[in-house]
């Protein structure tokens, strides 16, 4: 069974994106505060979250590696098409002029795999590409990710994996930590180790810095792959 191995970056719109009805629905807790710096420090916090969801933001990058085989691609937004490369490796990098030309090129690889392998891809990754997608009319070739919760089959999240589907909440043993964490827990070269974060996108994308986006995504999949060989290896079974 072929398994694809994916993660996506995204970056939140601008304010002035959204209507003015919009707009106060979005900051209206901040606006129940006094005028003053604690107001513009919620209004500024509500903001850097607009790119955790998908009617706020858009996908910038997704990096998609088959975990048998190491191939794979990254899409991912460009200004600049000569951001395109034919650089040796299995995992060739393919910039897009808008995110329908993105989102369509990831739709299109999809169909090829039985499975998918994320991390807190069923809470994030999935449901963004979802409404994204849906919002943009570009058409779903694979709408059972998020399937039975209960089911590593068509897809395998690690975050759930790796803390039994919550079983300890918030607090207990196996409390959900960050895919940094658990990559140095395991041994695993962490994506983060070159200075780059998610939360440094919206940043490199006003700076025009696509291909760093592009390789800190790609980072991200490697960092997973390792861990999912690392649960098949040790935990897959546990129940």
């Amino acid at each position: 069974m072929a398994t694809l191995v994916f993660d996506i970056e995204t970056s939140g719109l601008p304010p002035e994106t959204f209507d003015e009805v919009q707009r106060e629905y979005l900051f209206r807790d901040a606006e129940r505060l006094p005028e003053g710096p604690e107001r513009e420090a919620r209004r500024a916090e509500i903001q850097r979250q607009f790119s955790l969801w998908p009617f706020t933001a858009q996908v910038v990058c997704i990096a998609m590696v088959n975990a048998e085989t190491g191939r794979g691609q990254v899409l991912f937004l460009s200004e600049d098409c000569e951001d395109a490369t034919d650089e040796p490796g299995p995992v060739k990098y393919v910039p897009c002029a808008d995110e329908i030309e993105l989102l369509t090129a990831f739709w299109e690889v999809a169909p090829r795999y039985d499975s998918i392998v994320t991390f807190n891809g069923r809470g994030f990754d999935v449901p963004f590409l979802y409404l994204r997608s849906a919002q943009l009319n570009v058409p779903i070739t694979r709408k059972d990710w998020l399937g039975y919760r209960f089911n590593v089959e068509p897809h395998c999240d690690l975050a759930e994996q790796l803390t039994f589907y919550s079983v300890s909440g918030r607090d207990g043993a196996a409390r959900k930590f960050n895919l940094d964490f658990y990559c140095k827990a395991f041994g695993i070269p962490s994506p983060k180790a070159e200075g780059v974060t998610g939360m440094d996108i919206g940043q490199l994308m006003a700076d025009g810095r696509h291909r760093d986006i592009a390789e800190y995504c790609l980072r991200d999949v490697k960092a997973t792959v390792l861990l999912y060989q690392i649960w098949q290896a040790r935990l897959k079974g546990v129940k």
